[in-house]
């Protein structure tokens, strides 16, 4: 969606507002939403934090733009009583507070940056998130039964000037078949017997958390003394949860498996079901016989295809460890930044831009060794798919992406009809001091604003 639509208008339609007393810090009334300075100051201050922000997006013009936008779908949304669930802002409130402890290092950093705790950062995130997350909601009831037809795709794409259309870089699709070696029975035993005697020396009055910085291969917290906060169900694999969540305050688990290695967890604290938690991985040595071993079977596979006595969708599906991709004939999705299979260069992996570099289409890459954020080691088949130059976009070629822009624009219009249909029966009124902003829709009636 666009940059949410200014709305600065005062629309008064068969009904008589009474004139509200607007208190210092009040810069525009919505319905019976208010916008104040301070969080056109605080979005203003949030962005600038933000990496890849362009300039135009820091002027507090547009940033007032979209906060009336906001409250004027929060007005509609409680007309129509358009709701979200608690559960779902919490979901919602968990994923971002990860997502800034990912950025930050660890969650204790988190806490001395803000001054607070976790708990209470949450407590301050929750009612601007459940506003987001209404006006969001409201927003794609208005266009959710938007769709767009092959012909206004193509007449879309015929009015813009060539010119105008977008740079799309090089991209390439690939498919892949991963294999992680298995950890001997001996490695396997040495990671239990270490994680035992860890056990046993937290018992007798050692502390956990040095433990877990001294000897934990958790790299999300480690440094942080194994410590995880707020833990719902749904935020781990379940072999973990079926354990943490069964445990009482202050006890420790026996050695458990993950797909990540061997585990011990302490509970420190439940709120219901929210957990505090330490814990320590230990990941058993991969021997090299191991990693030799894997290597020929992906070449005894890669033979196989190249026979054609499988097809290389088969293979993945048969035999790749990459839950992702095997199910997709390996067909390896673009989650981060397209939603499919369609990789600009420069998203690669560098141990897959390395092993594709000078591939033909078609082609299947020997066997090539990597190893995952978390140190997790393996060897992996690569087949390209598809590469694609650096073009203008084309219709042909990139219809999806058109398709996407042009439903968009559809999608905007649409809005924009909604906006002028609601400004008949909506109260809005704004603070002279934005009356000199150049705003997207000149929709101010200079007589209907506030000193």
């Amino acid at each position: 969606m666009k940059k949410f639509f200014a709305i600065l208008v005062l629309a008064i339609a068969g009904q008589a507002y009474a004139q509200p007393q607007l208190i210092d810090g009040v810069v525009a009334v919505v319905g019976k939403n208010i916008v104040l300075k301070s969080d056109v100051d605080q979005q203003v201050a949030s962005m600038k934090s933000q990496q890849g922000v362009e300039p135009k997006d820091l002027d507090p013009c547009n940033i007032f733009e979209d906060l009336l936008f906001e409250k004027l779908l929060l007005h509609q949304a409680e007309v129509d009583s358009v709701l979200v669930t608690e559960d779902e802002i919490n979901a919602t409130i968990d994923r971002r507070i990860e997502v800034f402890v990912q950025q930050i290092g660890s969650r204790q950093k988190l806490e001395q940056y803000y001054d607070k705790t976790i708990v209470e950062i949450k407590e301050e995130m929750y009612p601007f998130v459940e506003n987001q997350m209404i006006a969001q909601r409201m927003l794609g009831q208005i266009t959710a039964e938007v769709e767009i037809t092959p012909t206004e795709v193509r007449n879309f794409y015929k009015k813009i000037p060539h010119d105008s259309l977008p740079l799309i870089n090089s991209e390439v699709e690939y498919a892949q078949i991963v294999k992680y070696p298995l950890a001997g029975p001996e490695a396997v035993e040495a990671a239990i017997t270490r994680l035992n005697e860890i056990k046993q020396r937290v018992e007798d009055g050692s502390s956990f958390s040095t433990m877990a910085v001294l000897y934990s291969e958790d790299p999300g917290s480690a440094k942080n003394g194994g410590k995880y906060e707020g833990i719902k169900r749904g935020q781990f694999v379940k072999e973990f949860e079926a354990v943490a969540f069964n445990l009482t305050e202050g006890e420790i688990s026996k050695p458990f498996k993950t797909e990540y290695g061997y585990h011990i967890v302490q509970l420190l604290k439940r709120r219901g079901e929210e957990l505090d938690l330490r814990h320590i991985l230990i990941k058993p040595k991969i021997s090299a016989e191991n990693l030799d071993k894997t290597k020929s079977f992906l070449d005894s596979v890669r033979t196989a295809i190249l026979d054609k006595k499988v097809t290389f969708g088969d293979a993945a599906e048969a035999v790749s460890d990459d839950e992702d991709s095997k199910q997709n004939g390996g067909i390896a999705i673009n989650a981060q930044y397209t939603g499919d299979s369609k990789w600009e260069v420069g998203q690669l992996d560098k141990a897959v831009f390395y092993a594709i570099e000078n591939m033909d289409k078609g082609r299947i890459s020997e066997p090539s060794f990597f190893r995952t954020p978390d140190d997790k080691e393996g060897y992996r088949l690569i087949q390209l798919n598809n590469k694609t130059e650096p073009h203008r976009a084309d219709l042909k070629t990139d219809y999806q992406r058109i398709q996407m822009i042009a439903l968009q624009d559809k999608k905007n219009k649409i809005t924009q009809k909604w906006i002028e249909e609601k400004l008949k029966t909506t109260y809005v009124r704004v603070n002279n001091d934005y009356l000199d902003c150049e705003f997207q829709r000149n929709w101010i009636k200079q007589s209907q604003y506030v000193e």
